[in-house]
């Protein structure tokens, strides 16, 4: 039996990458994977792939997260997944500390750490409703040694680190059996 029948999860950045391959292994579990991405035809691909469902999610967009929550109101499990190193443009700026741009700086820290605020405020109010569930935040390596080339990207995902254990004792406050835990790869060969 697959250990994930009957449940549904959410999977942001989904479209390729370890996003993919996350919908990919939950799918194989038996889970029905919600994809979610601002890759239209990436994430249809991996959607119709695994026999999941697409959504368009910009998941630095409060709006956004509003109308997930309307389409998929309950959710059994959610992974923060949807990150940016800082450096997908063909000249990458500067992200050291004496040199980043706060534009640069904000805009690593508005989808690794804002997306993972948000996916998780949506996480506890589509999972309250059965009191049970599973968060599971993507941090990196990076977020524990730190990276003096790559600042931004390390400390917004030292910060998903820290948020991820003020959301489990949130949600053990509340009386809820909702876990929230992060994952800290080291570098995956991905697209990115």
């Amino acid at each position: 039996m697959a250990r994930l029948s009957g449940k549904t999860a959410l999977v942001t950045g989904a479209a390729r990458g370890i996003g993919a391959a996350i919908a990919t292994a939950f799918a194989n579990e038996g889970a029905h994977v919600v994809v979610t991405d601002i890759d239209r035809i990436g994430g249809h691909a991996v959607a119709d792939a695994i026999g999941g469902t697409f959504a368009r999610l910009d998941v630095t967009t409060e709006a956004d997260w509003s109308t997930i929550a309307e389409q998929f109101p309950t959710m059994d499990i959610v992974v923060n997944n949807a990150g940016v190193t800082g450096f997908e443009g063909s000249v990458p700026p500067a992200h050291d500390p004496e040199n980043a741009r706060l534009a640069d700086w904000r805009a690593v820290h508005a989808v690794n750490l804002d997306g993972t605020f948000l996916g998780c405020r949506y996480a506890i109010r589509a999972m309250r409703p059965k009191g049970v569930g599973s968060i599971i935040n993507i941090s990196s390596r990076s977020g524990l040694v730190g990276i003096p080339m790559a600042a931004a990207y390390a400390s917004s995902k030292a910060a998903v680190r820290n948020h991820t254990k003020s959301v489990a004792l949130y949600c053990a406050g509340q009386g809820l059996n909702i876990r929230c835990n992060s994952i800290h790869p080291a570098a995956v060969m991905t697209p990115m």
